[in-house]
């Protein structure tokens, strides 16, 4: 779907990708976003092909420095070991922060809060996320609840990949009141 087909109400979430993703967490939201007719983009540091935990395969069609120009109207960031190494381009971190100061979608899963910190986009907010990253979230200002999704504002927050039916309900009906707002 090119950008010209695009309808009114469509938008473009950017789900990120970097080795050791955690396969469900990618690609479960990435096709829940298809399904109900937004337009998922797999962003990485580069343009190239990324490989999971379970060595499954996932091609990002734009880099993180092409995403700062691109107009996204989300973020989904996957959990696995590929947030720590996302945290370490700054280009990925601006993009989650300039979405969320957007006030649009800031959706992380499992470990992904850890980019969620590096992004300072914690601070105040309620969050949940797998347990190790825990104490990282309250240093960095969070309000820690364990809980299967939070949803406080524009951020929604899960904890593991047991968690994504109901962490894909949040950002849907996030998505959903975005859309309604602007129709």
């Amino acid at each position: 779907m090119n950008d010209e087909m695009m309808t009114e109400g469509v938008m473009r979430i950017a789900v990120l990708v970097e080795d050791d993703y955690d396969d469900l967490e990618l690609w479960y939201p990435y096709y829940r976003l298809l399904e109900a007719g937004h337009r998922p983009v797999l962003v990485g540091p580069e343009v190239r092909r990324y490989h999971s935990k379970r060595g499954l395969s996932a091609e990002s069609s734009v880099s993180a420095v092409e995403a700062a120009i691109c107009p996204f109207q989300g973020v989904i960031v996957p959990g696995g070991n590929a947030p720590d190494r996302l945290r370490r381009y700054p280009a990925m971190v601006e993009l989650v922060k300039s979405i969320f100061d957007q006030g649009d979608l800031v959706a992380a899963i499992c470990h992904g809060g850890s980019l969620l910190v590096s992004a300072n986009v914690v601070k105040g907010k309620k969050v949940t996320s797998f347990f190790s990253i825990e104490i990282d979230l309250i240093n960095a200002g969070a309000r820690y609840i364990d809980r299967e999704v939070v949803v406080d504002g524009n951020l929604i927050t899960s904890r593991c990949p047991d968690d994504l039916p109901a962490f894909m309900r949040g950002v849907l009906a996030f998505l959903d009141s975005k859309r309604t707002k602007s129709d």
